[in-house]
């Protein structure tokens, strides 16, 4: 058991000075948001569903993603790709290693300590199968070596977008597409990937939010039903193995997936900044499920641009010409079909003819279409190929059948090379719910609920106002009325709907387990790019903050996406079009200019939307968080928590609203500490209500930690703090709703209306 430390008991309250805690001798000071085993006494654990550290208190973990620019590599031609596939290096993504302190004293200062690191297949494995990057594994280790020395730490995440970079996203070596039969070459013709984003592309109106679509396109959706089900629907497909083994396409991706992993793990699992992995960036279940080779899946699938069905793909990439339907954006559905084109005119074949296929579709192969010679057209054979087992007629399900199953697979791989404790980060296909089958028998242990939240008509439409609307709740089939909101109060409460639903989902089907949310962000570049002309944020700005407020009534850690090092105005985060980066190394000082101490603005140069970013939160907790809530515009924030051991009004409740109090871990101290800003605090007199008798506070601005000690700490004692700063900061926009903008308007005409109403009663009385 551990006890109270030495610090702990020195420390003293004299009045309201800002008198710092002590540290042990030779012990460098800790502060909220330092996560590493020095700032959490040993280490960070699951419990239920809050992340603890060796004090029992509950940590609020929240950072970035790290980085966008890993996707791709250093070496990246947008004019040569997809050329040179085996000779990338990815040493350096997200940035060289004499750059990592500015970085780190960066998201350190911001209290961005919680980190998302981003590393790819690819990155691991380009030159081949079993043909490791040992260069760019040492220069990922020495990098989160780093990281504790600033308070970081981080879970090391496998990052895919449409199975690789050769099918329109990121992930996935070339070799593996080889191995399944594809022409790098002859992808773009037949309309079986779409390319465009890796070459620069994707800024355009008629090429904006195209990627997405590749999902389902042949190249990634053959390549994700391969991975998960090949034994099943592609049994035919034999590959041989270094060894001379001829193994089944899925066992070969797998096993090859599989022993990258355990590289991975034991390259960096033994670093105290790790404190996990996850398997795979948002899986897709590629053509598994799919109920018809002729329609789409609303719910999960976008159609943007030339879209083909399977079947119209499956022709495509046999090189047969085909007309295929071009759908365009709309309202209230995101899209509507508009015209048809016939696509491939060349005749261009997507499938080589030296590969294990000889240059057939590997789905004509088993049988699914055939070509009709005498009607020169193509023919479904098997309309539900893909919904059931081709051998046993048995209905299948990704999740159950494919995704539970690989996962603790791939758990206990990772876990044999380094600890049972590492905690595993999985999430569900992108824009689902946790799916309630995700029982325990088939979930492994430590795991988190890492799930993703993107306003899907920001995204969308790139465009962020005062009308926002609730994609999610529309599509699964919310009074359309009830999904529109106005003003950025609307907004806030239309983002916390969404994200609320998400980790309530996640409560309900696994229980007490903890929920990060993995991914959340806004495009820089929204609204027509007008800020990069006008220099005014105030919309990005406005979004962030929503999303942000949403995330903290949810009581959830999360990684924004995301910094990236690389993002420039023009190019954005030169993948895909995207332009999420809040950051740019461009407009930073040089390093010689910075000052790595957490109170030096010399770090802020080079940001935008800061004051929406950087804001307090609880890090440490010495109880149960119950709420938290933050304005930007004041700066005042309010946060209530619980001492453990009382009892809840729903034991078994899955509201974030009213967390579990009780089988709480001992708490070993009354010292909760909350990031407060030096860009707020600075300055400013900071004022702590609420305190009760025998409670103590002090902030060091120094480490932006403001430190309460509560003395009445029996079970179930709930205690609430409101915290001021004086002089208030000019507020930066208003909270606006419909009523504060229209309610005179609609009030007057309530009054001209029931004026009229009265003059036609009257005149018809007399």
């Amino acid at each position: 058991m551990l006890t109270r430390t030495g610090s702990d008991a020195s420390f003293i309250i004299v009045g309201q000075d800002n008198q710092q805690e002590p540290s042990r001798p030779g012990e460098r000071t800790t502060y909220a948001h330092d996560w590493s085993a020095n700032g959490t006494g040993g280490s960070i654990a699951a419990y239920g569903r809050h992340f603890v550290d060796a004090h029992g208190r509950v940590c609020n973990l929240r950072g970035v993603n790290l980085s966008g620019n890993c996707k791709t590599p250093v070496n990246h031609d947008h004019d040569s790709f997809p050329a040179n596939h085996a000779d990338v290096t990815f040493v350096g993504r997200p940035f060289p290693l004499e750059e990592a302190p500015d970085h780190l004293a960066r998201l350190r200062r911001w209290g961005l300590t919680f980190v998302r690191f981003l590393i790819t297949w690819e990155a691991i494995e380009h030159s081949g199968p079993g043909v490791y990057d040992t260069e760019y594994l040492d220069y990922v280790r020495k990098l989160l070596s780093l990281f504790p020395q600033y308070g970081l730490v981080a879970f090391v995440a496998l990052h895919q977008d449409v199975w690789s970079r050769y099918t329109g996203g990121s992930g996935a070596p070339a070799w593996t597409l080889e191995a399944v039969g594809f022409d790098l070459h002859g992808l773009e013709e037949p309309g079986a990937a779409w390319l465009k984003g890796q070459k620069g592309g994707g800024h355009t109106e008629d090429e904006r939010g195209l990627w997405p679509c590749g999902y389902q396109k042949l190249a990634a959706a053959t390549m994700s039903t391969c991975f998960w089900a090949g034994d099943v629907f592609a049994p035919k497909l034999k590959v041989r193995t270094a060894d001379g083994r001829e193994v089944t396409i899925q066992q070969f991706l797998q096993d090859s997936f599989l022993n990258m992993w355990e590289v991975i793990a034991k390259s960096v699992g033994d670093l105290e900044a790790v404190l996990g992995f996850e398997i795979m960036n948002e899986p897709h279940r590629g053509y598994i499920e799919l109920q018809s080779m002729h329609a789409f899946d609303y719910n999960s699938d976008l159609h943007l641009g030339h879209v083909p069905t399977a079947f119209q793909s499956f022709m495509l990439g046999a090189g047969h010409p085909t007309a295929v339907g071009h759908w365009t954006r709309s309202f209230p559905m995101p899209t509507r079909l508009t015209s048809q084109r016939v696509i491939n005119t060349s005749g261009q074949k997507a499938w080589r003819e030296d590969g294990p296929t000889q240059g057939k579709c590997l789905w004509e192969m088993h049988g699914v279409w055939g070509w009709d010679q005498k009607k020169n057209q193509g023919v479904v054979l098997r309309e539900n190929y893909f919904k059931r087992d081709p051998t046993s007629g048995r209905d299948l399900n990704w999740y159950t059948d494919f995704w539970y199953p690989f996962v603790r697979k791939w758990a206990e791989r990772v876990r044999s090379v380094t600890s049972e404790d590492k905690l595993v980060f999985t999430e569900p296909i992108p824009n689902e719910f946790c799916p309630a089958s995700w029982t325990p028998e088939r979930r492994p242990s430590n795991m988190v609920f890492a799930p993703h939240w993107y306003d899907l008509n920001t995204l969308f439409m790139k465009a962020f106002g005062n009308f926002t609307v609730n994609v999610q709740g529309l599509s699964r089939g919310m009074f359309p009325l009830k999904a529109f909101y106005w003003g950025q109060k609307g907004a806030r409460d239309n983002f916390a709907l969404q994200i609320r639903n998400i980790v309530e989902a996640g409560y309900r089907s696994l229980g007490e387990t903890p929920v990060v949310i993995g991914e959340c962000g806004i495009p820089m570049d929204m609204n027509k790019g007008e800020a990069f002309e006008s220099d005014r944020w105030d919309w990005q700005l406005k979004m962030m903050d929503a999303m942000i407020t949403a995330l903290e009534r949810s009581l959830v850690g999360f990684t924004l996406w995301n910094y990236n090092p690389d993002n420039d105005d023009h190019r954005g985060d030169d993948w895909n079009g995207e332009n999420f980066s809040w950051f740019s190394q461009r407009r930073a000082l040089p390093t010689s200019w910075l000052d790595y101490i957490q109170t030096s603005p010399t770090l802020d140069n080079g940001a935008r939307i800061l004051r929406a970013v950087v804001r307090p939160y609880p890090a440490k907790t010495a109880g149960i968080p119950l709420k938290f809530d933050y304005e930007l515009n004041t700066g005042e924030f309010t946060f209530e928590w619980a001492i453990p051991g009382g009892v809840s009004s729903a034991a078994s409740s899955a509201s974030v609203n009213d967390p579990p109090r009780s089988s709480h871990p001992p708490l070993k101290t009354n010292r909760t500490e909350i990031f407060v800003p030096a860009q707020l605090a600075h300055g400013r007199k900071l004022v702590v209500q609420g305190l009760n008798t025998g409670d103590e506070h002090t902030y060091d601005e120094e480490h932006q930690t403001l430190v309460i000690r509560t003395h009445d700490n029996a079970p179930g004692t709930v205690h609430r703090v409101k915290v001021t700063v004086d002089p208030m900061p000019k507020p930066t926009f208003e909270v606006n709703d419909f009523w504060s903008d229209y309610g005179t308007q609609v009030a007057a005409v309530v009054v001209v209306v029931l004026a009229l109403v009265l003059m036609l009663v009257g005149s018809y009385l007399s």
